[in-house]
């Protein structure tokens, strides 16, 4: 295999999107009309802690900052600060209903580690 150029790097870091199935979308919307934020967008970044370094953080954003990496699917606007763009470029989000193992599932590309609950990650 073949190693990628300096440019084709970043051009697939400025290229890279994250993926949210319709599950989450309809999970994330529900969320907003119960908290009267209809219309407002999905922020996702990374903080600090958690047993494997860095927390995900979901919360709801009503205006985009001018430095944001922004998405669009199925209607949901999602926005990532550029700084958490560096760990979360490429990833996934899903929602399931399961009663043991329910909730939001996240798989994150760039993770080397990940806690047993998935709300945690290293790199």
């Amino acid at each position: 295999m073949t190693e990628k150029t300096q440019d084709q790097l970043v051009e697939d870091f400025a290229n890279a999107t994250i993926t949210i199935t319709q599950n989450a979308i309809d999970r994330v919307k529900n969320a907003m009309k119960n908290e009267d934020k209809e219309g407002w967008a999905l922020r996702m970044g990374v903080e600090g802690g958690g047993c494997s370094g860095m927390n995900y953080k979901m919360t709801f954003e009503e205006k985009q900052g001018t430095m944001d990496k922004v998405i669009e699917s199925g209607g949901l606007k999602i926005l990532c600060d550029l700084k958490s763009w560096l760990y979360l470029s490429g990833l996934e989000i899903d929602f399931s209903n399961d009663m043991l193992n329910g909730g939001f599932k996240i798989h994150n590309p760039n993770a080397n580690r990940t806690c047993g609950c998935g709300t945690s990650f290293s790199v």
